[in-house]
Protein backbone atom coordinates (compact mmCIF):
# COMPACT_ATOMS: atom_id res chain seq x y z
CA UNK A 1 0.00 0.00 0.00
CA UNK A 2 1.47 3.66 -0.98
CA UNK A 3 1.97 6.14 1.78
CA UNK A 4 -0.70 8.86 1.09
CA UNK A 5 0.07 10.79 3.31
CA UNK A 6 0.31 14.36 2.25
CA UNK A 7 4.14 14.77 3.98
CA UNK A 8 5.30 11.68 1.50
CA UNK A 9 4.25 13.33 -1.09
CA UNK A 10 5.50 16.36 -0.46
CA UNK A 11 9.13 15.05 0.64
CA UNK A 12 8.85 12.91 -2.82
CA UNK A 13 8.57 15.76 -4.51
CA UNK A 14 11.29 17.88 -3.60
CA UNK A 15 13.49 15.00 -4.04
CA UNK A 16 12.60 14.79 -7.65
CA UNK A 17 13.26 18.30 -7.86
CA UNK A 18 16.56 18.06 -5.86
CA UNK A 19 17.80 15.50 -8.66
CA UNK A 20 17.20 17.84 -11.41
CA UNK A 21 18.84 20.55 -9.77
CA UNK A 22 15.64 22.78 -8.95
CA UNK A 23 17.04 25.63 -6.74
CA UNK A 24 14.32 25.52 -4.20
CA UNK A 25 12.65 22.17 -4.23
CA UNK A 26 10.76 22.27 -1.09
CA UNK A 27 9.27 25.48 -1.39
CA UNK A 28 8.33 24.39 -4.88
CA UNK A 29 6.91 21.29 -4.01
CA UNK A 30 4.75 22.98 -0.63
CA UNK A 31 3.62 25.94 -3.23
CA UNK A 32 2.42 22.66 -6.13
CA UNK A 33 1.03 20.95 -2.89
CA UNK A 34 -0.78 24.26 -2.53
CA UNK A 35 -1.72 24.74 -5.78
CA UNK A 36 -3.35 21.31 -5.96
CA UNK A 37 -5.49 22.15 -2.33
CA UNK A 38 -5.91 25.47 -2.96
CA UNK A 39 -3.99 26.70 0.39
CA UNK A 40 -1.42 28.82 1.33
CA UNK A 41 1.97 27.34 1.79
CA UNK A 42 1.90 27.90 5.47
CA UNK A 43 -1.30 25.36 5.27
CA UNK A 44 0.29 23.12 3.34
CA UNK A 45 3.37 22.99 6.24
CA UNK A 46 0.67 22.51 8.66
CA UNK A 47 -0.99 19.69 7.46
CA UNK A 48 2.31 18.24 6.88
CA UNK A 49 3.12 18.45 10.22
CA UNK A 50 -0.50 16.87 11.55
CA UNK A 51 -0.13 13.99 8.92
CA UNK A 52 -3.29 14.94 6.81
CA UNK A 53 -3.68 12.05 3.69
CA UNK A 54 -4.88 13.21 0.81
CA UNK A 55 -6.89 11.09 -1.62
CA UNK A 56 -5.65 9.33 -5.25
CA UNK A 57 -7.25 12.43 -7.58
CA UNK A 58 -5.03 15.02 -5.42
CA UNK A 59 -2.04 13.03 -4.85
CA UNK A 60 -1.91 12.47 -9.15
CA UNK A 61 -2.67 16.19 -9.79
CA UNK A 62 0.22 16.84 -7.85
CA UNK A 63 2.86 14.33 -9.57
CA UNK A 64 1.70 16.01 -13.62
CA UNK A 65 2.67 19.61 -11.94
CA UNK A 66 5.83 18.35 -10.24
CA UNK A 67 6.35 16.61 -14.15
CA UNK A 68 6.08 19.82 -15.37
CA UNK A 69 8.13 21.61 -12.90
CA UNK A 70 11.51 18.83 -13.16
CA UNK A 71 11.14 19.48 -16.91
CA UNK A 72 12.02 23.34 -15.35
CA UNK A 73 8.79 25.00 -16.53
CA UNK A 74 9.04 28.13 -14.16
CA UNK A 75 7.01 27.34 -11.03
CA UNK A 76 4.83 30.75 -11.62
CA UNK A 77 3.95 29.39 -15.35
CA UNK A 78 2.42 26.23 -13.85
CA UNK A 79 0.58 27.81 -10.74
CA UNK A 80 -0.07 31.23 -13.18
CA UNK A 81 0.81 33.80 -10.93
CA UNK A 82 3.88 35.22 -9.72
CA UNK A 83 4.16 37.43 -6.23
CA UNK A 84 5.32 40.83 -6.95
CA UNK A 85 5.33 43.21 -3.56
CA UNK A 86 2.21 42.91 -2.09
CA UNK A 87 0.33 41.76 -5.54
CA UNK A 88 -0.74 38.21 -7.13
CA UNK A 89 -0.11 38.67 -10.76
CA UNK A 90 -1.28 36.41 -13.80
CA UNK A 91 2.13 34.98 -15.83
CA UNK A 92 2.12 32.13 -18.28
CA UNK A 93 4.02 31.88 -21.19
CA UNK A 94 5.23 34.35 -22.95
CA UNK A 95 5.72 37.30 -20.54
CA UNK A 96 8.73 37.70 -18.11
CA UNK A 97 8.16 36.49 -14.81
CA UNK A 98 8.94 39.33 -12.36
CA UNK A 99 12.19 38.68 -10.23
CA UNK A 100 12.25 39.55 -6.18
CA UNK A 101 15.36 41.88 -6.85
CA UNK A 102 12.57 43.82 -9.28
CA UNK A 103 10.75 44.60 -5.75
CA UNK A 104 13.69 46.95 -4.26
CA UNK A 105 14.03 48.38 -8.14
CA UNK A 106 10.68 49.99 -8.06
CA UNK A 107 11.52 51.19 -4.48
CA UNK A 108 13.37 54.01 -6.20
CA UNK A 109 10.28 54.65 -8.61
CA UNK A 110 7.85 54.52 -5.12
CA UNK A 111 10.05 56.72 -3.26
CA UNK A 112 10.27 59.69 -6.02
CA UNK A 113 6.65 59.67 -6.45
CA UNK A 114 6.00 59.49 -2.55
CA UNK A 115 8.04 63.13 -2.49
CA UNK A 116 7.22 64.67 -5.49
CA UNK A 117 5.93 68.51 -4.75
CA UNK A 118 3.16 67.76 -7.51
CA UNK A 119 -0.88 66.36 -6.19
CA UNK A 120 -0.57 64.06 -9.51
CA UNK A 121 3.46 63.01 -10.24
CA UNK A 122 3.68 60.72 -13.28
CA UNK A 123 4.99 57.85 -13.42
CA UNK A 124 6.30 55.83 -16.80
CA UNK A 125 7.19 52.15 -17.05
CA UNK A 126 8.96 51.64 -20.17
CA UNK A 127 8.77 48.03 -21.44
CA UNK A 128 6.07 46.54 -18.40
CA UNK A 129 5.73 43.34 -19.20
CA UNK A 130 3.41 41.59 -16.81
CA UNK A 131 2.96 45.31 -15.37
CA UNK A 132 4.65 44.63 -12.29
CA UNK A 133 6.31 48.03 -11.78
CA UNK A 134 3.97 50.46 -12.96
CA UNK A 135 1.19 48.20 -10.59
CA UNK A 136 3.16 48.60 -7.88
CA UNK A 137 3.60 52.36 -8.70
CA UNK A 138 0.10 53.11 -9.18
CA UNK A 139 -1.70 50.71 -6.13
CA UNK A 140 1.45 52.02 -3.64
CA UNK A 141 1.09 55.68 -4.40
CA UNK A 142 -2.60 56.26 -5.46
CA UNK A 143 -2.79 59.61 -6.01
CA UNK A 144 0.51 59.32 -8.88
CA UNK A 145 -0.80 58.86 -12.62
CA UNK A 146 0.98 55.94 -14.23
CA UNK A 147 1.55 55.16 -17.37
CA UNK A 148 2.91 52.05 -18.85
CA UNK A 149 3.90 50.89 -22.50
CA UNK A 150 4.90 47.01 -23.58
CA UNK A 151 5.53 46.29 -27.37
CA UNK A 152 5.00 42.41 -27.02
CA UNK A 153 1.21 41.79 -28.00
CA UNK A 154 1.74 38.10 -25.96
CA UNK A 155 3.01 40.39 -22.56
CA UNK A 156 0.61 43.07 -23.24
CA UNK A 157 -2.31 40.54 -23.11
CA UNK A 158 -0.89 39.36 -19.26
CA UNK A 159 -0.47 42.99 -18.03
CA UNK A 160 -3.99 44.08 -19.52
CA UNK A 161 -5.52 40.94 -17.40
CA UNK A 162 -3.43 42.35 -14.27
CA UNK A 163 -4.21 46.39 -14.57
CA UNK A 164 -7.73 45.43 -15.19
CA UNK A 165 -9.75 48.06 -12.98
CA UNK A 166 -6.56 50.39 -11.91
CA UNK A 167 -8.04 53.80 -12.59
CA UNK A 168 -4.66 55.87 -12.02
CA UNK A 169 -2.92 53.29 -14.71
CA UNK A 170 -2.63 54.07 -18.57
CA UNK A 171 -1.10 50.73 -20.53
CA UNK A 172 -0.53 50.87 -24.11
CA UNK A 173 0.74 48.75 -26.55
CA UNK A 174 4.11 50.29 -28.01
CA UNK A 175 7.63 50.43 -28.87
CA UNK A 176 9.35 52.18 -25.46
CA UNK A 177 11.55 54.30 -27.66
CA UNK A 178 8.12 56.36 -28.85
CA UNK A 179 5.50 55.93 -25.96
CA UNK A 180 3.75 58.57 -24.88
CA UNK A 181 4.86 61.74 -26.57
CA UNK A 182 1.82 63.68 -25.18
CA UNK A 183 3.81 63.43 -21.57
CA UNK A 184 7.01 64.80 -22.83
CA UNK A 185 8.32 67.35 -20.15
CA UNK A 186 5.54 66.15 -17.63
CA UNK A 187 6.86 63.10 -16.10
CA UNK A 188 8.67 62.63 -12.22
CA UNK A 189 9.84 59.20 -13.01
CA UNK A 190 10.66 56.77 -15.68
CA UNK A 191 11.36 53.37 -14.88
CA UNK A 192 12.64 50.11 -16.76
CA UNK A 193 13.55 46.68 -16.59
CA UNK A 194 14.36 46.30 -19.96
CA UNK A 195 16.23 43.95 -21.48
CA UNK A 196 20.11 43.46 -21.04
CA UNK A 197 21.61 39.99 -21.80
CA UNK A 198 24.36 40.85 -23.82
CA UNK A 199 23.33 38.51 -27.26
CA UNK A 200 25.65 36.09 -26.83
CA UNK A 201 25.32 35.42 -22.89
CA UNK A 202 22.65 31.92 -23.04
CA UNK A 203 21.48 32.25 -19.53
CA UNK A 204 22.09 29.02 -17.09
CA UNK A 205 19.26 28.39 -15.83
CA UNK A 206 16.35 26.36 -17.90
CA UNK A 207 13.59 28.44 -16.57
CA UNK A 208 15.07 31.44 -17.96
CA UNK A 209 16.21 29.99 -21.12
CA UNK A 210 13.61 27.67 -22.25
CA UNK A 211 10.62 29.69 -21.06
CA UNK A 212 11.59 33.53 -21.01
CA UNK A 213 10.55 35.64 -23.93
CA UNK A 214 13.83 36.58 -26.25
CA UNK A 215 12.38 39.99 -26.62
CA UNK A 216 12.41 40.45 -22.49
CA UNK A 217 15.93 39.31 -22.22
CA UNK A 218 18.56 40.47 -25.31
CA UNK A 219 19.83 43.94 -25.25
CA UNK A 220 22.31 43.63 -28.26
CA UNK A 221 25.69 42.69 -28.50
CA UNK A 222 26.53 44.31 -25.15
CA UNK A 223 23.24 44.12 -23.82
CA UNK A 224 22.91 47.86 -23.40
CA UNK A 225 21.21 48.65 -26.55
CA UNK A 226 17.50 49.38 -25.22
CA UNK A 227 19.34 51.44 -22.59
CA UNK A 228 20.32 53.65 -24.52
CA UNK A 229 17.01 54.11 -26.34
CA UNK A 230 15.69 54.67 -22.84
CA UNK A 231 18.56 57.12 -22.03
CA UNK A 232 17.24 59.09 -24.81
CA UNK A 233 13.08 58.87 -24.57
CA UNK A 234 13.48 59.30 -20.57
CA UNK A 235 15.29 63.03 -21.06
CA UNK A 236 12.07 63.78 -23.31
CA UNK A 237 9.57 62.33 -21.17
CA UNK A 238 10.90 63.42 -18.04
CA UNK A 239 10.61 67.32 -16.35
CA UNK A 240 14.02 68.72 -14.86
CA UNK A 241 14.76 67.17 -11.78
CA UNK A 242 12.66 64.00 -12.61
CA UNK A 243 14.13 60.77 -12.13
CA UNK A 244 15.19 57.62 -14.19
CA UNK A 245 15.40 53.85 -12.63
CA UNK A 246 17.01 51.30 -14.37
CA UNK A 247 17.60 47.52 -13.36
CA UNK A 248 20.78 45.64 -15.09
CA UNK A 249 23.01 42.61 -14.80
CA UNK A 250 25.63 42.89 -11.96
CA UNK A 251 28.41 43.99 -14.26
CA UNK A 252 27.05 46.42 -15.80
CA UNK A 253 26.56 49.18 -13.64
CA UNK A 254 29.81 51.31 -15.07
CA UNK A 255 28.34 51.21 -18.51
CA UNK A 256 25.10 52.52 -17.81
CA UNK A 257 26.26 55.21 -16.18
CA UNK A 258 28.95 56.19 -18.77
CA UNK A 259 26.05 55.92 -21.46
CA UNK A 260 23.99 58.31 -18.60
CA UNK A 261 26.60 60.91 -18.49
CA UNK A 262 27.60 61.10 -22.50
CA UNK A 263 23.95 61.79 -22.81
CA UNK A 264 23.67 64.86 -20.09
CA UNK A 265 22.19 63.26 -17.41
CA UNK A 266 23.01 64.32 -14.02
CA UNK A 267 24.14 62.53 -11.11
CA UNK A 268 23.87 58.58 -12.43
CA UNK A 269 24.68 56.72 -9.55
CA UNK A 270 24.69 52.72 -9.18
CA UNK A 271 22.35 51.15 -6.32
CA UNK A 272 22.86 47.28 -5.02
CA UNK A 273 20.05 44.75 -4.81
CA UNK A 274 19.48 42.57 -1.18
CA UNK A 275 22.27 40.21 -2.60
CA UNK A 276 24.83 43.03 -2.53
CA UNK A 277 24.79 42.81 -6.21
CA UNK A 278 24.90 45.64 -8.74
CA UNK A 279 21.08 46.10 -9.80
CA UNK A 280 19.56 49.42 -10.13
CA UNK A 281 21.41 52.90 -11.72
CA UNK A 282 19.40 55.75 -11.15
CA UNK A 283 19.69 59.50 -12.74
CA UNK A 284 18.83 63.43 -12.70
CA UNK A 285 17.15 65.05 -15.62
CA UNK A 286 18.93 68.04 -16.12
Amino acid sequence: MSDTSLAALVRAAAQRLADVGVPDPLVDAELLAGHVLGRRRGEVQAAVIRGDDVDDETAGALEALVTRRAAREPLQHITGTAPFRHLELAVGPGVFVPRPETETVVQYAIDALLNSAEPEPIGVDLGTGSGAIALAMATEVPHARVFAAELSEEAHAWASRNVAGVDNLTLVLSDLGEAFPELDGTASVVISNPPYVPDAAIPRDPEVRLFDPAMALYGGEDGLDIVRVLSSRALALLHPGGLLVIEHGELQGESIRDILAADGWRAPATHRDLTLRDRTTTALRP
